[in-house]
């Protein structure tokens, strides 16, 4: 289980993806205004939508020989019932497993013999299939990903020998604590919503998942209003349209995709759960704002400072002062109905009190004080040379070019989205600060020896 794909906007990271790293008719379109240069000449950013639904974007970056191509469908582990958990990553898995035209081996020979890569990653809201390749192989790319996701053979002896697959996988994330410490933490913090998912599934909703229940999600799903199809690298626009409307110009529209349902209010308080372990690992953590909202750039600001680099207010005190702690870090993420912001913390046991205690007095102050006005300015060059060394690549270009559509939110030059950045005041992260680090709003989970008999 991978940590989730990077972005141009939040350095800090949280494990709520999974990804394949081992795998490794034309309609008319609607030009937005990203189409339009005001000198004539070429935009950087081309945004359409086809007939059915399908949302093309391609930016155009000079000076590179390669491209990163995605396929993103608006479905992840956030719009399955609690029976079926883990049916979106299963299918992700199955897609892998031979099409119509192309058996497995021949999916995993089809760019890897390019010299090129393929990819793919469930999360709370989406699953994405992305290819990485050489400029002059973008066509065989695109051809593959529209295979994979339009005509998978979803067989059911491919289904029996996958699902034990993803049972590995899910045993795997057992005994790697500080994996399984933010499982439970996100499914007890949640209360029930399906934000608190595990995007694997577990043993027994894995176990009980059809050929059918898979064909059902691929039937309703994977269509033209849920589908967000997007390029980044040495790319002709129109190329890259003509491509796609030839691959998906003919999808069914489909249903408007589900958003998830609202969320309830999070669970404070601490819960031990008791492990064998050489070390207690803690992820302590409450509810934000959803991604469109004011202050999510705040919030990354408050993060970042509070936990995301050496230079961080954790680092120096539980590691380089006290010497409590190996790897400390704050995360957050953002999802359309609500946002999470914690800490993840690995300790001896013997120092897990100690380190607790440290963990508490910072967020008190934090929550009290926010940010000085130099640390504030400190943290914003921080973050503002991470985001341009992070568009240095054309996967994070990517990422953030199908994110923009995914999130229903406009695409930023540079210069605006540095620009958003400076934008926020010292107010902004003060009231950020007191939303996501109120010491009292707080959920802790431990996982570890030494505590209350609860099982893990």
């Amino acid at each position: 289980m991978a940590r989730r794909p990077p972005t141009a906007v939040s350095p800090a990271t949280t494990p709520d993806v999974t990804r394949r790293s081992d795998r490794g008719g034309r309609g008319h379109t609607v030009t937005s205004p990203s189409d339009v240069s005001r000198d004539g000449a070429t935009p950087p950013i081309s945004d359409r939508t086809l007939s059915n639904g399908v949302r093309v974007l391609s930016e155009r970056i000079p000076g590179v020989r390669s491209a990163a191509v995605g396929v993103w469908i608006r479905h992840g582990s956030a719009h399955e019932a609690p029976e079926r958990m883990g049916e979106s990553h299963m299918l992700e898995h199955m897609v892998f497993k031979g099409t119509e035209r192309r058996s497995a081996r021949e999916i995993a020979l089809s760019l890897e013999a390019l010299g090129g890569s393929l990819d793919a990653f469930t999360s709370r809201e989406h699953t994405s299939f992305q290819a990485r390749v050489l400029d002059a192989n973008l066509p065989e790319a695109l051809d593959v990903l529209s295979d994979m996701v339009r005509r998978p053979a979803l067989r059911s002896s491919d289904l029996d020998l996958e699902r034990e697959v993803v049972l590995e996988e899910i045993a795997q994330v057992e005994d790697t604590p500080d994996d399984r410490v933010f499982e439970l933490h996100g499914s007890r913090l949640w209360q029930g919503h399906p934000y608190g998912h595990a995007i694997l599934g577990t043993r027994d909703t894995v176990s009980a998942l059809s050929i059918d229940d898979l064909r059902d999600v691929h039937e309703s799903h994977y269509r033209g209003r849920h589908l967000v199809v997007a390029a980044a690298g040495n790319v002709d626009h129109d190329r890259f349209l003509e491509l796609v409307q030839h691959h998906l110009g003919d999808a069914a529209e489909g249903d408007p995709p589900r958003p998830a349902p609202a969320s309830p209010s999070a669970a404070e308080g601490r819960v031990h759960v008791e492990r064998d372990t050489a070390q207690a690992h803690l992820v302590v953590g409450t509810t934000t704002v959803p991604h469109a909202h004011r202050l999510r750039v705040p919030l990354i600001l408050v993060s970042l400072a509070f936990g995301g680099g050496m230079s961080s207010r954790l680092f120096q005190r539980i590691r380089e002062e006290l010497g409590l702690a190996y790897t400390v870090f704050s995360f957050q993420s953002f999802y359309a109905r609500a946002g999470l912001a914690g800490v993840y913390l690995g300790t001896r046991a013997g120092g897990a009190g100690r380190a607790e205690d440290a963990l508490r007095e910072e967020y008190a102050r934090l929550a009290a004080e926010g940010l000085g006005a130099d640390e504030l300015e400190q943290t914003r060059r921080q973050l503002k040379g991470q985001i341009m060394l992070s568009l240095e690549s054309t996967s994070n270009r990517l990422y953030r070019l199908a994110g923009s559509a995914l999130h229903g939110e406009p695409w930023l030059d540079l210069d605006a989205l540095l620009a958003r950045v400076d934008a926020v005041t010292a107010d902004d992260v003060r009231e950020a600060a007191r939303l996501g680090y109120d010491p009292g709003a707080q959920f802790t989970l431990h996982l570890g020896p030494d505590g209350s008999a609860e099982s893990a």
